[in-house]
């Protein structure tokens, strides 16, 4: 009994685009590069606010409170939260900070070293997701800190690394303070003994710490604060103002981004309906053939356009995996030694490159309708016999 062989249709849009491989390769990888370009693009830009708010990610679990300057403020502040607050308080500290710096994708950014008590260490350590230890806690006043790995990573700290000195512009200290240990979290995490601090640093203000007992009312109760003491002699700090300030600080940069991927668009789309119609116009003889022998035009007009389709939908998604690719190696040997923060699957970054296989799709869909208008089958095939 002979065996069932699959009829394969020979004018089927993918048979052409197969057997036809070295023509629609080329516009398929220029798609793939076009859409890889502008999915890096977006996705390494937008690496720099999402570094910025991975750094200061730790202050989503607490409200920083400060009283301006104002050395008998803290203690009111303090007693005030816990008395009014519209939240169950979990717990609430006094400590001191100083001021150093960490590197970001742009440069160098803020960053604050908080001195605390052991007891308090440890919860605030806990508080910030730290899992293990490597090395050990401060003594109590002594030139000691503990580092998260991010901040070790970014600083290229290790157990014995100086984290303030008194040569250090950026992080200065009478004394030379040492990493004695660093906490496995992803939290970006420097603490120091209080003690230390009090002697050695000035000027002698203490701030505050309140800690929602649930954590899923610290945002409520970081928002009530702020409210509350608006106009007064007392600043909140929360990590919705970390966002907020974040996006108005980058909505220009993203305006003109839009702008350069928009004209990046314009030009590549321009130059694949270029190349588009350079790769029809070679296949007239093919055109005029086909419909010299039934073919009418709309079908043929529905075989072209179901192959450009295809080209340019395996193009964006080729493109989409190429760019993935690219960003987790990137990730790996530009980003990640630094701790610096970049997301590989950047929804905002894929959906950036949507337009331009849209735009492709349709200036090739015009392009060749606009061909096929006055296209004339016999005029082709008389050329091509003589």
């Amino acid at each position: 009994m002979a065996s069932k062989r699959t009829v394969v249709n020979p004018l089927a849009p993918l048979v052409y685009l197969r057997r036809n491989a070295a023509k629609t390769i080329p516009l398929t990888a220029v798609i793939v590069m076009a859409v890889m370009l502008v999915a890096g693009i977006i996705s390494m830009i937008n690496s720099i606010p999402l570094s910025i708010r991975t750094i200061y990610s730790y202050s989503q679990n607490f409200a920083g409170v400060t009283p301006r300057g104002d050395t008998t403020r803290t203690p009111i502040i303090l007693a005030e939260i816990k008395a009014k607050s519209p939240v169950p308080i979990g717990r609430v500290i006094t400590c001191r900070t100083i001021g150093t710096v960490v590197q970001s994708i742009v440069g160098k950014w803020p960053f604050y070293i908080l001195g605390l008590t052991p007891d308090d260490m440890s919860y605030y350590l806990k508080m910030q997701g730290m899992t293990e230890l490597n090395g050990r806690m401060p003594t109590p006043g002594a030139a000691e800190a503990v580092v998260s790995e991010p901040v070790a990573r970014n600083l290229n700290l290790k157990l014995g690394s100086e984290l303030l000195g008194p040569k250090k512009d950026e992080g200065y200290s009478p004394f030379s303070v040492k990493i004695v240990g660093i906490a496995a979290t992803r939290q970006w995490v420097m603490v120091m003994p209080i003690d230390y601090m009090k002697v050695n640093h000035f000027p002698p203000i203490d701030l505050g710490i309140v800690v929602a007992k649930d954590h899923a009312d610290q945002d409520r109760l970081d928002r009530w604060a702020e409210k509350h003491f608006k106009g007064q002699r007392a600043a909140i700090l929360a990590y919705h103002q970390i966002e907020k300030n974040t996006a108005e600080m980058f909505k220009t940069l993203y305006q003109i981004l839009n702008v350069v991927i928009g004209t990046l668009v314009l030009v590549i789309t321009f130059m694949m309906g270029m190349l588009i119609n350079i790769y029809q116009s070679q296949r007239l003889v093919e055109f005029g053939l086909l419909q010299a022998i039934g073919f009418t035009k709309k079908k043929i007009l529905a075989r072209v356009l179901t192959e450009t389709a295809m080209v340019v939908i395996v193009g964006w998604l080729l493109g989409l995996l190429a760019a993935y690719g690219l960003l987790n190696v990137a990730d790996a040997v530009l980003m990640a030694p630094r701790a610096y923060a970049l997301d590989s699957l950047d929804r905002t970054a894929y959906l950036y490159s949507i337009p331009l296989p849209v735009a492709i799709l349709v200036v090739a869909a015009a392009t060749i309708i606009v061909r096929f208008r006055n296209f004339d089958p016999i005029g082709v095939v008389e050329r091509r016999i003589v």
